[in-house]
């Protein structure tokens, strides 16, 4: 290389760095109005604090001129798809009833954007979008926790992370709601550096920062706000084996207590006992995959840990008040809405 050209390459590398990066949010139908407003408020008061552009955001949808989110309020968008480059960044918005709102065109664009070089990722249960399109294939990833079991089922070649947010290479996702402050602000962090990212989470009054690289993880025990260390650690092995089940006796023995101490701190601290909480656990995991997948019956059986389709039945129709094959059956329409975020 001449110095000519390689002057001639410096100056287009300084344009790349000073050119504002492009964001693409694309809405699918029912979008999670937090994932975007948190995505996108952190965007613009990176741009307030360095009074420059640094990045600019479109919203667009699949050939239409607005699309309502999880909360009823229609947000304008551009109704074509745009051509994505290697600096760019596209970020699919999902919210309840992914599998059915994510589009064939949708899908194909994802593709074709990432043959080019663009940065894709996944807001809530954007991330089935990202799957689906085959783009998280040997990838780690995250999703809602609702849907991370259904998550793992349909894409076993995708390793399911419980991270608030999880990068890996150009692959970006978050687990819905707030958390897609965190994966805003570690791009920042990236390209920009760790201080612009902690003056944006000083205006955001957001002090719990994840980084992606942290492997912070929020499972069954923090969501239920389980605070005894042993009985946390059952509960984690517990969910780290959903379709082998553990008898309660291995589950004692991993933590050096007997059946009959598990017993009593269950009873104290969840006010159950270790074999109902499991029981309950899978029995939720099974009603996750009913609604977000079009697993059989007997299927969603074994893979939550039940050997016999009858026993399963009968659990099920205990804890829900319908047989599994009853709410299969149902439209969408007449499901459960989908992840709170």
């Amino acid at each position: 290389m001449t110095m000519q050209e390689h002057h001639s390459l410096e100056i287009e590398q300084s344009a790349n760095l000073n050119k504002p990066q492009k964001f693409v949010f694309c809405l699918l139908p029912s979008f999670s109005m937090l994932s975007l407003c948190s995505a996108v408020e952190t965007l613009r008061i990176a741009n307030t604090l360095t009074k420059q552009t640094l990045y600019e955001w479109s919203f667009i949808g699949d050939e239409t001129l607005e699309l309502g989110s999880s909360i009823g309020i229609s947000v304008p968008v551009e109704p074509s798809l745009p051509h994505m480059g290697n600096n760019d960044a596209l970020f699919v918005c999902g919210g309840a009833n992914v599998e059915q709102n994510t589009s064939k065109t949708v899908l194909g664009w994802l593709r074709k954007s990432a043959r080019h070089g663009a940065s894709v990722g996944g807001l809530c249960t954007g991330t089935y979008a990202l799957a689906k399109a085959g783009l998280l294939f040997e990838k780690r990833a995250t999703i809602h926790w609702e849907n991370q079991h259904s998550l793992s089922e349909a894409f076993p070649d995708t390793e399911v992370t419980k991270t608030p947010v999880q990068i890996d290479t150009n692959r970006y996702s978050t687990a819905g709601g707030i958390s897609a402050i965190d994966l805003m602000l570690n791009l920042i962090a990236e390209k920009h550096g760790s201080e612009l990212a902690l003056r944006v989470s000083e205006q955001l009054m957001y002090t719990n920062v994840h980084l992606a690289q942290s492997g912070t993880t929020i499972d069954a025990a923090d969501r239920n706000r389980i605070t005894h260390p042993k009985v946390r650690r059952i509960v984690k092995i517990m969910e780290q084996n959903i379709e082998d089940p553990c008898a309660i006796s291995f589950l004692a023995k991993s933590v050096n207590v007997s059946t009959r101490q598990l017993e009593r701190l269950f009873r104290r601290y969840l006010n159950d006992t270790p074999v109902r909480y499991y029981t309950k656990m899978r029995l939720t995991g099974a009603h996750d995959l009913l609604h977000q997948t079009d697993m059989t019956v007997t299927d969603i059986s074994f893979a939550c840990g039940f050997g016999s389709l009858g026993h399963f039945s009968k659990l099920y129709r205990k804890q829900y008040g319908q047989s599994p094959h009853k709410i299969r059956n149902q439209p969408p329409s007449m499901l459960l809405p989908g992840p709170a975020c």
